[in-house]
């Protein structure tokens, strides 16, 4: 069984699925930590079998990603690799947005990473360090109608990041991961890709031409957390087909 060991918040489905599965097949024992789909998990355990765990918490609650990490850091070690992908989106008007849906999603965004990095870092940095990446969004830098709460929580977390580098550095490095366009299931219900359409006026947003796979997130992620990106940190790294540019 290999040695090092990575967690990811929302590891069991979606982006954090294909980042447990790369992490795997390049050396990593991963414990997933998820929310609340127990079906989606049972799928991702049956697929990657051994050395992968999944672990059911939810990342917004202070006390419950304390107690979880000390699970992790007692049953299965001192993680080399931390993803914080969990995250949530309850869009609406701002002014019809209410405070649960604005708590909820601040919450498990830009609270979640913070309190799961407080939780890991120190045994980390007394290991030796590692790779801290953030899974974050291009509405952090752009922002989007009605998706205030999200917005504002991807912005925070772009902060979070440069301000965790700076403060873990040098032993650890942290950097934002920023997807684009990535086909999930999630993203095809969101912007009606099966339809001709819709698909069409998406594609011609971006200069590639085509819509990303999460197996593209999983490249840019194997290199982040690889020796080969040992002088990068306080990054962000865009996947989106220059669809953005920034």
């Amino acid at each position: 069984m290999p040695e090092r060991l990575a967690v990811v918040t929302g590891g069991t489905k979606g982006i954090g699925v294909s980042l447990s599965r790369r992490l795997l097949a390049t050396g990593h024992r991963v414990v997933a930590l998820y929310r609340g789909d127990e079906e989606s998990a049972a799928l991702a355990k049956k697929e990657l079998g051994g050395g992968f765990t999944a672990v059911r918490a939810d990342v917004s609650d202070a006390g419950g990603v304390a107690r979880v990490s000390a699970l992790v850091l007692e049953e299965h070690g001192t993680p080399s690799v931390l993803v914080n992908n969990a995250g949530r989106n309850i869009d609406g008007p701002f002014l019809e947005m209410t405070t649960s849906d604005w708590d909820q999603v601040l919450a498990a965004n830009l609270s979640g990473p913070f309190y799961m990095t407080r939780a890991l870092a120190p045994a980390m940095l007394a290991a030796g360090g590692g790779s801290v990446v953030n899974v974050a969004a291009t509405t952090g830098i752009r922002p989007r109608l009605n998706g205030a709460n999200y917005c504002a929580s991807k912005a925070g977390l772009l902060h979070l990041t440069k301000c965790l580098a700076l403060e873990l550095a040098p032993a650890i490095r942290v950097n934002s991961l920023i997807p684009g366009m990535i086909d999930t299931e999630e993203m095809r219900t969101r912007f009606r890709t099966d339809e001709q359409e819709h698909r069409d006026r998406l594609l011609a947003e971006i200069p590639q031409g085509r819509i990303g796979s999460p197996e593209e997130m999983a490249d840019a992620l194997e290199f982040l957390v690889s020796e080969k990106a040992a002088y990068i940190t306080g990054q962000k790294f865009i996947v989106d087909g220059g669809q953005f540019m920034w």
